[in-house]
Protein backbone atom coordinates (compact mmCIF):
# COMPACT_ATOMS: atom_id res chain seq x y z
CA UNK A 1 0.00 0.00 0.00
CA UNK A 2 1.94 3.29 -1.01
CA UNK A 3 1.41 6.15 1.06
CA UNK A 4 1.19 9.62 -0.89
CA UNK A 5 2.05 12.75 0.87
CA UNK A 6 0.04 15.88 1.13
CA UNK A 7 0.57 19.50 2.58
CA UNK A 8 -1.83 20.98 5.37
CA UNK A 9 -1.82 24.87 5.99
CA UNK A 10 -0.95 25.63 9.73
CA UNK A 11 -0.88 29.30 8.52
CA UNK A 12 -0.45 32.41 5.51
CA UNK A 13 0.97 35.56 5.85
CA UNK A 14 -0.37 37.95 2.97
CA UNK A 15 2.59 40.23 2.09
CA UNK A 16 4.84 41.91 -0.34
CA UNK A 17 6.34 38.93 -3.00
CA UNK A 18 8.23 36.74 -0.92
CA UNK A 19 12.14 35.63 -2.81
CA UNK A 20 13.25 33.56 -0.54
CA UNK A 21 12.67 31.71 2.81
CA UNK A 22 14.83 30.50 5.44
CA UNK A 23 14.47 28.49 8.73
CA UNK A 24 16.45 29.35 11.66
CA UNK A 25 18.20 25.76 12.49
CA UNK A 26 17.49 26.30 16.61
CA UNK A 27 14.81 29.05 16.81
CA UNK A 28 10.96 28.46 15.68
CA UNK A 29 12.41 31.37 13.30
CA UNK A 30 11.59 31.71 9.65
CA UNK A 31 13.16 34.41 7.53
CA UNK A 32 11.81 36.05 4.32
CA UNK A 33 13.19 38.40 1.91
CA UNK A 34 10.91 40.43 -0.10
CA UNK A 35 10.76 41.75 -3.34
CA UNK A 36 9.96 45.67 -1.67
CA UNK A 37 13.79 45.47 -0.19
CA UNK A 38 12.20 44.05 3.55
CA UNK A 39 13.64 41.37 5.48
CA UNK A 40 10.99 39.78 7.89
CA UNK A 41 11.63 37.19 11.02
CA UNK A 42 8.23 35.20 11.82
CA UNK A 43 8.27 32.86 15.11
CA UNK A 44 6.50 30.01 13.31
CA UNK A 45 4.99 28.60 16.58
CA UNK A 46 3.40 31.65 17.86
CA UNK A 47 2.87 32.74 14.32
CA UNK A 48 4.05 36.50 15.19
CA UNK A 49 6.30 38.73 13.72
CA UNK A 50 9.20 39.22 15.62
CA UNK A 51 11.36 41.69 13.82
CA UNK A 52 11.30 43.29 10.55
CA UNK A 53 14.12 44.90 8.54
CA UNK A 54 14.08 47.61 6.24
CA UNK A 55 17.32 47.13 3.78
CA UNK A 56 16.96 48.84 0.83
CA UNK A 57 14.23 50.27 -1.89
CA UNK A 58 14.77 47.31 -3.99
CA UNK A 59 14.42 43.86 -4.09
CA UNK A 60 16.24 41.13 -1.52
CA UNK A 61 16.30 38.15 -3.49
CA UNK A 62 18.31 36.06 -0.88
CA UNK A 63 18.70 36.08 2.93
CA UNK A 64 20.39 33.73 5.65
CA UNK A 65 20.16 33.41 9.01
CA UNK A 66 24.23 33.03 10.06
CA UNK A 67 23.02 31.18 13.56
CA UNK A 68 26.40 30.90 15.16
CA UNK A 69 26.86 34.93 15.06
CA UNK A 70 23.67 35.96 15.41
CA UNK A 71 23.71 37.12 12.38
CA UNK A 72 21.03 37.62 9.30
CA UNK A 73 23.10 38.16 5.62
CA UNK A 74 21.16 39.23 2.97
CA UNK A 75 21.97 40.32 -1.07
CA UNK A 76 20.01 42.33 -3.43
CA UNK A 77 19.57 44.15 -6.35
CA UNK A 78 21.70 47.11 -5.30
CA UNK A 79 24.37 44.29 -5.55
CA UNK A 80 25.32 45.08 -1.52
CA UNK A 81 25.80 42.19 0.71
CA UNK A 82 24.58 43.59 4.30
CA UNK A 83 24.92 41.85 7.41
CA UNK A 84 22.56 42.55 10.61
CA UNK A 85 21.96 41.62 14.17
CA UNK A 86 19.22 38.99 14.13
CA UNK A 87 17.54 40.26 17.15
CA UNK A 88 18.73 43.98 17.27
CA UNK A 89 18.13 44.41 13.65
CA UNK A 90 21.95 46.34 13.86
CA UNK A 91 23.58 46.69 10.76
CA UNK A 92 27.56 44.86 11.35
CA UNK A 93 28.80 45.37 7.72
CA UNK A 94 27.71 46.25 3.97
CA UNK A 95 29.53 46.06 0.88
CA UNK A 96 28.93 46.08 -2.41
CA UNK A 97 29.57 42.68 -3.64
CA UNK A 98 28.84 42.54 -7.36
CA UNK A 99 28.18 44.51 -10.37
CA UNK A 100 24.89 43.30 -10.77
CA UNK A 101 22.23 41.52 -9.36
CA UNK A 102 22.49 38.83 -6.51
CA UNK A 103 20.11 36.12 -7.10
CA UNK A 104 21.70 33.87 -3.81
CA UNK A 105 23.45 33.70 -0.83
CA UNK A 106 24.46 30.39 1.05
CA UNK A 107 26.46 30.08 3.89
CA UNK A 108 28.83 27.21 4.85
CA UNK A 109 27.32 24.73 7.22
CA UNK A 110 30.76 25.03 9.44
CA UNK A 111 33.59 27.17 7.94
CA UNK A 112 33.06 31.05 8.08
CA UNK A 113 32.49 31.49 4.10
CA UNK A 114 29.38 32.99 2.37
CA UNK A 115 28.40 31.74 -1.36
CA UNK A 116 26.89 34.82 -3.48
CA UNK A 117 25.98 34.10 -7.07
CA UNK A 118 25.29 37.34 -9.19
CA UNK A 119 23.70 38.57 -12.52
CA UNK A 120 27.40 39.45 -13.66
CA UNK A 121 27.48 35.57 -14.40
CA UNK A 122 30.13 35.15 -11.31
CA UNK A 123 29.86 33.36 -7.54
CA UNK A 124 31.71 34.75 -4.95
CA UNK A 125 33.16 33.94 -1.63
CA UNK A 126 33.13 35.95 1.35
CA UNK A 127 35.20 34.92 4.42
CA UNK A 128 33.35 36.99 7.02
CA UNK A 129 36.46 35.75 9.56
CA UNK A 130 38.68 38.06 7.15
CA UNK A 131 37.05 41.16 7.18
CA UNK A 132 34.59 39.82 4.55
CA UNK A 133 36.95 39.70 1.79
CA UNK A 134 36.81 38.06 -1.32
CA UNK A 135 38.57 34.36 -0.92
CA UNK A 136 37.75 33.82 -4.98
CA UNK A 137 36.05 34.19 -7.18
CA UNK A 138 34.48 31.50 -9.69
CA UNK A 139 33.46 33.01 -13.38
CA UNK A 140 32.85 30.22 -16.12
CA UNK A 141 28.86 30.78 -16.59
CA UNK A 142 27.78 32.95 -19.70
CA UNK A 143 24.84 34.06 -18.48
CA UNK A 144 23.35 35.01 -15.14
CA UNK A 145 23.91 32.52 -12.04
CA UNK A 146 20.96 31.87 -10.29
CA UNK A 147 21.67 29.36 -7.40
CA UNK A 148 24.26 27.91 -5.63
CA UNK A 149 24.08 24.71 -3.31
CA UNK A 150 26.70 22.87 -0.42
CA UNK A 151 27.18 19.14 -1.62
CA UNK A 152 26.36 17.62 1.94
CA UNK A 153 29.27 14.51 1.51
CA UNK A 154 31.85 17.26 0.56
CA UNK A 155 31.49 20.31 2.08
CA UNK A 156 34.37 22.03 -0.30
CA UNK A 157 32.29 20.55 -3.17
CA UNK A 158 29.44 23.31 -4.30
CA UNK A 159 26.83 23.68 -7.60
CA UNK A 160 25.94 26.12 -9.38
CA UNK A 161 22.53 27.08 -11.81
CA UNK A 162 22.61 29.37 -14.55
CA UNK A 163 20.30 30.77 -17.09
CA UNK A 164 23.15 29.52 -19.60
CA UNK A 165 21.38 26.30 -19.46
CA UNK A 166 24.15 24.50 -17.34
CA UNK A 167 24.62 23.40 -13.83
CA UNK A 168 28.43 23.49 -12.53
CA UNK A 169 30.20 21.83 -9.86
CA UNK A 170 33.21 23.52 -7.93
CA UNK A 171 35.42 22.94 -5.39
CA UNK A 172 35.78 26.00 -2.90
CA UNK A 173 39.97 25.83 -3.58
CA UNK A 174 39.83 26.74 -7.08
CA UNK A 175 38.54 28.87 -9.90
CA UNK A 176 37.95 26.60 -12.21
CA UNK A 177 34.74 24.18 -12.88
CA UNK A 178 35.32 20.69 -11.48
CA UNK A 179 32.41 19.55 -14.11
CA UNK A 180 29.52 21.17 -16.33
CA UNK A 181 25.95 19.54 -17.03
CA UNK A 182 24.65 20.50 -20.17
CA UNK A 183 21.56 20.62 -18.14
CA UNK A 184 18.40 22.01 -19.83
CA UNK A 185 18.01 23.41 -22.89
CA UNK A 186 16.47 26.62 -21.44
CA UNK A 187 17.57 28.73 -18.27
CA UNK A 188 18.32 26.96 -14.99
CA UNK A 189 16.42 28.46 -12.39
CA UNK A 190 17.27 26.31 -9.29
CA UNK A 191 19.84 23.22 -7.90
CA UNK A 192 20.04 21.22 -4.98
CA UNK A 193 21.58 18.00 -3.99
CA UNK A 194 20.20 15.14 -2.18
CA UNK A 195 20.81 11.36 -1.60
CA UNK A 196 18.92 8.54 -3.33
CA UNK A 197 19.43 4.99 -2.25
CA UNK A 198 23.17 5.78 -0.89
CA UNK A 199 23.83 7.95 -4.23
CA UNK A 200 24.47 11.62 -4.06
CA UNK A 201 22.13 13.11 -6.78
CA UNK A 202 21.64 16.59 -8.47
CA UNK A 203 18.14 18.58 -8.41
CA UNK A 204 17.65 20.86 -11.40
CA UNK A 205 14.68 23.39 -12.07
CA UNK A 206 14.43 25.42 -15.55
CA UNK A 207 12.59 27.44 -17.28
CA UNK A 208 11.87 24.26 -19.97
CA UNK A 209 9.03 23.29 -17.22
CA UNK A 210 10.94 20.41 -16.13
CA UNK A 211 13.18 19.38 -12.81
CA UNK A 212 16.01 16.80 -13.81
CA UNK A 213 17.06 14.41 -11.52
CA UNK A 214 21.15 13.89 -11.95
CA UNK A 215 23.63 11.04 -10.75
CA UNK A 216 26.35 12.62 -9.43
CA UNK A 217 29.16 10.45 -10.26
CA UNK A 218 28.27 9.43 -13.61
CA UNK A 219 26.39 13.07 -14.63
CA UNK A 220 23.87 10.88 -16.25
CA UNK A 221 20.12 12.09 -16.11
CA UNK A 222 18.40 9.45 -13.95
CA UNK A 223 14.89 11.08 -14.13
CA UNK A 224 12.62 14.15 -15.86
CA UNK A 225 9.64 15.46 -13.58
CA UNK A 226 7.36 16.84 -16.07
CA UNK A 227 3.89 18.30 -14.96
CA UNK A 228 4.75 22.23 -14.76
CA UNK A 229 3.44 24.14 -16.91
CA UNK A 230 5.65 27.16 -16.29
CA UNK A 231 8.97 28.14 -15.50
CA UNK A 232 10.79 26.12 -11.68
CA UNK A 233 11.45 28.19 -9.73
CA UNK A 234 12.38 26.20 -6.83
CA UNK A 235 13.54 22.34 -5.43
CA UNK A 236 13.87 21.01 -2.29
CA UNK A 237 14.34 17.46 -0.44
CA UNK A 238 12.51 16.63 2.29
CA UNK A 239 14.98 15.59 4.93
CA UNK A 240 12.29 13.55 6.56
CA UNK A 241 9.97 11.93 3.81
CA UNK A 242 11.21 10.85 0.50
CA UNK A 243 9.39 13.39 -1.30
CA UNK A 244 10.93 16.13 -3.79
CA UNK A 245 9.23 19.50 -3.86
CA UNK A 246 9.19 21.84 -6.60
CA UNK A 247 7.52 25.51 -6.98
CA UNK A 248 6.99 27.46 -10.20
CA UNK A 249 5.43 30.41 -11.94
CA UNK A 250 2.23 28.20 -12.76
CA UNK A 251 1.67 29.48 -9.01
CA UNK A 252 1.65 24.87 -8.24
CA UNK A 253 3.44 23.34 -5.76
CA UNK A 254 4.73 19.67 -7.00
CA UNK A 255 5.08 16.74 -4.79
CA UNK A 256 7.05 13.88 -6.12
CA UNK A 257 8.50 10.67 -5.03
CA UNK A 258 12.32 10.18 -4.91
CA UNK A 259 11.92 6.57 -5.58
CA UNK A 260 9.69 6.02 -8.17
CA UNK A 261 10.03 9.94 -9.37
CA UNK A 262 6.50 10.66 -10.08
CA UNK A 263 4.09 13.00 -8.79
CA UNK A 264 2.13 12.86 -6.03
CA UNK A 265 0.21 15.96 -5.50
CA UNK A 266 -0.80 18.91 -7.20
CA UNK A 267 -1.23 22.29 -4.57
CA UNK A 268 -2.02 25.73 -5.37
CA UNK A 269 -2.60 28.00 -2.78
CA UNK A 270 -3.81 30.66 -4.37
CA UNK A 271 -1.05 32.97 -3.31
CA UNK A 272 0.28 33.47 -6.78
CA UNK A 273 3.95 32.22 -8.64
CA UNK A 274 6.09 30.30 -6.02
CA UNK A 275 9.75 31.10 -5.24
CA UNK A 276 11.08 29.75 -2.34
CA UNK A 277 10.50 26.27 -0.70
CA UNK A 278 12.06 25.39 3.10
CA UNK A 279 11.37 22.83 5.79
CA UNK A 280 11.87 22.93 8.97
CA UNK A 281 14.36 20.21 10.19
CA UNK A 282 13.46 17.47 12.66
CA UNK A 283 10.10 17.81 11.74
CA UNK A 284 6.78 17.66 9.30
CA UNK A 285 7.11 21.58 8.56
CA UNK A 286 7.59 23.58 4.98
CA UNK A 287 7.60 26.80 4.58
CA UNK A 288 6.95 28.10 1.20
CA UNK A 289 7.24 31.75 -0.39
CA UNK A 290 5.13 32.96 -2.93
CA UNK A 291 3.90 36.37 -4.85
CA UNK A 292 1.21 37.31 -2.46
CA UNK A 293 3.05 36.22 0.88
CA UNK A 294 4.02 32.74 2.75
CA UNK A 295 2.67 30.14 4.74
CA UNK A 296 3.36 27.26 6.87
CA UNK A 297 1.96 23.49 5.69
CA UNK A 298 2.24 20.14 8.01
CA UNK A 299 3.35 17.26 5.36
CA UNK A 300 0.98 14.71 5.77
CA UNK A 301 1.04 10.99 4.79
CA UNK A 302 -2.31 8.79 4.27
CA UNK A 303 -2.64 5.24 2.43
CA UNK A 304 -3.19 5.40 -1.51
CA UNK A 305 -6.84 3.85 -0.98
CA UNK A 306 -8.44 6.59 1.21
CA UNK A 307 -6.99 9.11 -1.42
CA UNK A 308 -10.26 10.88 -3.30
Amino acid sequence: MALIHDVKVEFAERSARVKSVDVHPTEPWILTSMHSGRLSIWNYESKALINSIEVTELPVRSAKFIAQKEWIISGADDKFIRVFNDKTSEKIIEFEAHTDYIRCVVVHPTLPFVLSASDDHSVRLWDWANGWSCARTFEGHSHYVMQVAFNPKNQSIFASASLDGTVKTWNLNSPEPIATLDAHPKGVNCVNYFMSNDKLCLLSGSDDHTTKVWDYESKSCVATLEGHTNNVTTVNIHPEFPIIITGSEDETIRIWNTVSYKIEKTLNQGLGRVWAIEFVKGSSQVVIGYDEGHFIGKIISSSDHLEE
